[in-house]
């Protein structure tokens, strides 16, 4: 018997046996009218849905893909790994090399340790701060995205005022709030969480104002609370050292994943000699988190991008589609904001409220075979080259034709 597997047939039967077709960020309610949801393979910077349709992709499985879709080298590396086993009784050398790897390259890392998924390396962290400090308080930005759980999800529903009970919120490059914050928790703080730069879905992005990032530090030390970078969606896109090294100021803790591995499914934590002993004593696990093969994919990965600089690389190509939409939308009368670093490009229309503009331009951009979205970050890959960035620029200057018209 054949089954259809285009995208509307596979929502059709997704309906009958997954609660609304469909979860989290992938939901029909955050992708505009014309967006497929399912997809059939990817190569390099292209994907293809499950009807054969190719496009260029600006979002990278929203920033796990690094390198591009399949990129060789770490497709090697992790064919050598599972030929050897992934998930045995516990880990292989692979775990102690990466381990390596991340306290050589991450400026503030004495060690590391290992996960799955964002949630798990941020929820990991704060446990870690109230482990040393005996203190229950966690600062947070108001409105920033830690991850799924009740601590930290976005979603009220199923959560209770008790799973919030010991937060305190700040706005995020506000010195005055953050203090504020911090005086709200007094002597019962046990950790200050900060994102890599500002990225509220929705919102114009803000990088971090280096004030703003040494008061976070000060504010930590001054308290013995520990400051913990939630570098999960832009770890090693920036800069391979630690998002904040940027800003010359170092955390002691890090929660990684996203492009660790190339879209290998991963996570990590990393800490400094402060917080080595509670690591220690603390019980985290999980059935896969000592799987060899994601840990194989995050070393090629690692080694891929120091040996071209991808950083360098995507800020390079960032700049480029960047500095072409911005004079593509001044000639065509256009008012738009670009944010955010250009590795991690977002792209906002003003007099546009309710994102209509937004949404016209991507779905305009869709047809004509280039994967933007109109409210959340993109994120460019080391795939990624100038004549990928030309054929974008091509087909969104027919999408700004057709909003100048509209």
């Amino acid at each position: 018997m054949h089954i259809d597997t285009g995208d509307q047939a596979l929502r059709a039967r997704a309906l009958r046996v997954v609660p609304g077709g469909m979860y989290g960020h992938m939901r029909t309610a955050t992708l505009p009218a014309g967006y497929p949801q399912f997809f059939e393979r990817g190569e390099g910077c292209h994907i293809w849905d499950a009807d054969g349709r190719r496009y260029l992709d600006f979002m990278c499985a929203w920033g796990p893909i690094v390198l591009g879709h399949r990129h060789p080298a770490v497709e090697e590396a992790v064919q050598r790994q599972m030929a050897k086993g992934d998930l045995l009784n516990g880990p292989t050398e692979r775990m102690v090399e990466l381990a390596e790897r991340l306290v050589r390259l991450v400026a503030h890392a004495d060690w590391a340790l290992f996960a799955k998924n964002g949630t798990d390396a941020t929820t990991t962290c704060v446990t870690l701060a109230r482990v040393k400090t005996g203190r229950r308080k966690i600062v947070v930005a108001k409105g920033a995205y830690h991850g799924a759980v009740p601590w930290c999800s976005p979603s009220v529903l199923g959560v209770t005022a008790e799973d919030r009970a010991h937060l305190s919120t700040y706005i995020y490059n506000d010195i005055a709030s953050l203090e504020k914050a911090v005086a709200r928790a007094g002597d019962d703080l046990a950790g200050i969480v900060v994102s890599a730069f500002r990225h509220d879905y929705g919102f114009d992005q803000e990088l971090p104002d280096p004030a703003f990032a040494k008061c976070a530090r000060a504010l930590a030390d001054a308290s013995g609370a520990a400051l913990i970078l939630d570098d999960v969606r832009a770890g090693f896109r920036l800069t391979l050292a630690g998002s904040w090294d940027l800003v010359d100021v170092q955390p002691d803790l890090s929660a990684w994943s996203k492009a660790i591995a190339n879209g290998h499914a991963l996570a990590a934590v990393t800490g400094n000699d402060e917080f080595r002993d509670a690591a220690s004593q603390l019980f985290v696990t999980g059935s896969f988190w000592c799987g060899s093969v994601p840990m194989a994919a995050a070393l090629a990965t690692l080694d891929e991008l120091e040996r071209i600089d991808g950083p360098a690389q995507m800020h390079a190509m960032g700049t480029r589609l960047r500095e072409g939409l911005a004079a593509q939308a001044a000639a065509a009368g256009i008012g738009i904001r670009q944010s955010g670093p250009p590795q991690m490009p977002t792209l906002m229309f003003e007099d546009d409220p309710d994102c209509a503009k937004g949404f016209l331009f991507c779905q305009e951009a869709l047809k004509r075979g280039v994967y933007l979205h109109p409210r959340h970050n993109m994120f460019l890959s080391a795939a990624h080259t100038a004549a990928d960035i030309d054929e974008a620029l091509a087909v969104t200057r027919e999408a700004f034709g057709v909003l100048d018209r509209s």
